[in-house]
């Protein structure tokens, strides 16, 4: 079959590889009919989170079940089906407690309590380094689902796959930022980063009854995508004091009241932002992390959805503690919240694909990472189809 896969630092090549194969008895074999590119996958594709070996990427996919395992007794072929991005036994102590990116069956050789750079990670994400798993993404015209009994939800037929196919990834994730700030109705809502996540959760801010909905970013296409998509207010990033300044202003000076972080570790970056990395032997930089510290309010709730892969000198802990800001952050519990999200999508009530901005084949995914990692062309999300 033919499947994009990791060769090195911004190498990325559509490879001949083997068909998988069952093995395991809850295993799954899904023919792929839409794939997408994550922002979390240019992390791989910069050699931010190196992956030593070539693999195939992508954890946001769906497609058609060609074979099931003897265990697998909710789906069979021909079912068409969405696949959550955290791969999940269903049964462990973490899975049990609805974190299923905490899995401590599914990564058995990195898995381990203490969460460090390069061991003891959390549980095994599709197509996401050996460190997580080392199981192959949905990049591909094949893709094998262990756990396919408790993963992967069946999708109506009257739902096109690109109106479903974000529930994979970014729409229960930017849902998440929002849910952990139990979001109950009224809320300023401040979003850095007007990329998929950030539009997605901008679109869960108000389906959670917020009052208000701004998004930060560097990109004006990106800001222009988030008003007709979203609904929200846009600020465009020229500094760290202009963008605080602006939400307070919006907020009679106290800040947003929830704030979530959409971008990561390798936001824009000027060439002292880049020199400041250097000299602290740190991996990108904190610096939309530490504008939402000053951007929420005074006992507040910040979401940090965007990954973070390593540590930053200076942490600001005795601002978080003067401020009392409340913090949550993570891979998204997708599980959890798939199916009141694809009920959403099912009853009208939100709608996911107005995001898109190119459709590829998958013969065309570097093309597609190129212009996605460089924003050109104004892309803001790439879905790859490899039957076309």
């Amino acid at each position: 079959m033919k499947a994009l896969r990791i060769h090195g630092a911004r190498d990325v090549r559509v490879d001949n590889v083997d068909d998988p194969e069952i093995q395991d008895s809850r295993d799954a074999i899904i023919r792929v009919t839409s794939t997408a590119i994550c922002g979390s996958d240019l992390h791989i594709y910069n050699g931010s989170i190196p992956q030593p070996r070539p693999m195939t990427l992508g954890h946001e996919f769906m497609g058609i079940v060609e074979e099931v395992g003897k265990g697998v007794k909710n789906l069979k072929r021909g079912d068409r089906v969405v696949v959550p991005f955290p791969i999940a036994c269903g049964h462990c102590l973490f899975c049990d407690h609805d974190l299923p990116g905490h899995c401590e069956n599914s990564n058995p050789e990195h898995y381990g309590p203490e969460g460090g750079l390069m061991t003891e990670k959390g549980g095994a994400l599709f197509g996401y380094t050996d460190l997580y798993g080392g199981y192959d993404g949905g990049q591909a015209e094949y893709a094998r689902v262990p756990y396919a009994d408790y993963g992967p939800r069946k999708v109506p037929d009257n739902l096109t796959d690109e109106q479903v196919l974000f529930l994979t990834d970014i729409f229960p994730t930017g849902y998440s930022g929002i849910d952990w700030a139990n979001v109950k109705g009224g809320e300023t809502v401040a979003i850095f980063g007007a990329g998929p996540v950030g539009i997605m959760a901008a679109k869960s801010a108000w389906l959670r009854g917020a009052s208000r909905v701004m998004i930060v970013d560097t990109q004006q296409y990106r800001l222009n995508l988030a008003a007709k998509a979203a609904r929200a207010e846009g600020i465009l990033w020229e500094s760290h004091d202009q963008v605080v300044d602006e939400i307070r202003s919006k907020t009679r000076g106290y800040g947003a009241d929830v704030v979530v972080e959409a971008v990561g570790f390798e936001p824009d970056r000027s060439l002292g932002d880049r020199a400041k990395a250097v000299i602290n032997l740190e991996k990108g930089s904190d610096k939309v992390m530490l504008a939402c510290f000053s951007a929420v309010r005074r006992g507040g709730f910040v979401s940090i959805l965007g990954v973070y892969s390593s540590p930053f000198d200076n942490f600001p802990i005795h601002q978080i503690f003067d401020k009392g800001i409340i913090i949550q952050a993570g891979q998204a519990p997708a599980h959890k919240h798939i199916d009141k999200l694809l009920k959403h999508v099912s009853d009208g009530d939100v709608r996911l694909d107005d995001i898109i901005s190119h459709r590829l084949p998958l013969s065309q995914a570097p093309h597609g990472y190129d212009i996605f990692r460089h924003k050109k062309d104004n892309c803001t999300k790439v879905v790859l189809k490899p039957g076309m």
